[in-house]
């Protein structure tokens, strides 16, 4: 009986010891307070990093596209200012043969005259147009810096510099925005598996 009880025993001791070893294993990660703040921070970092790469190409992408835009609208503009101003022309051309033919060899100095004035007014009215087109694309770009302004102050103050950069080169930054995604992706998957 002594020999049971001293084998059971020493099991039993054993298996306490081994309890013991790790419930102080854990209670020593518990205290690792900096090990924890060290992890903590470079997860912090690894999310920041990610977010200014986020709005790095969002800014980018939305300045971009917003002077897409405004060249568009603008060209568009121009189009149909130049179509008006020639319609115009093409008018006063057939207004003004039609009344020197009306007019006869005695009117026909004043249908030039009036045929003359008549292109000149309808030439003014051609440029007047491509001048409005002209402000209307203007105002279309200014209004895509302002919005490319107010993205730029809308950001933190660690990703303004990259952000004024985007708005001024908006393809560079595209390409080098989804690269720098890339390997801040493949870094924090390099940590996670580090740690596991």
């Amino acid at each position: 009986m002594t020999d049971r009880t001293a084998a059971d025993l020493r099991r039993q001791i054993e298996r306490t010891r081994h309890r013991l070893g790790a419930t102080v294993e854990e209670l020593a990660a518990r205290a690792d307070v900096r090990g924890r703040t060290r992890a903590r921070a470079a997860d912090l970092m690894d999310r920041a990093g990610a977010m200014t790469v986020q709005l790095r190409s969002t800014a980018s992408q939305a300045s971009y596209h917003m002077q897409e835009r405004a060249g568009r609208a603008g060209h568009a503009v121009q189009v149909r200012a130049g179509r008006a101003g020639h319609a115009v022309q093409v008018r006063a051309n057939r207004a003004g043969h039609a009344a020197q033919a009306r007019a006869g060899h005695t009117a026909q100095g004043r249908g030039g005259r009036a045929r003359h004035a008549v292109r000149d007014a309808a030439a003014r009215v051609g440029r007047t147009a491509q001048d409005h087109a002209l402000h209307a694309r203007h105002g279309l770009r200014d209004n895509a810096t302002r919005a490319g302004r107010t993205a730029e102050r809308s950001a933190p103050a660690p990703v303004r510099v990259p952000v004024r950069f985007a708005l001024r080169h908006p393809r560079p930054v595209v390409i080098v925005g989804a690269a720098a995604v890339a390997l801040v992706a493949a870094g924090v998957i390099g940590r996670r598996r580090a740690k596991q």
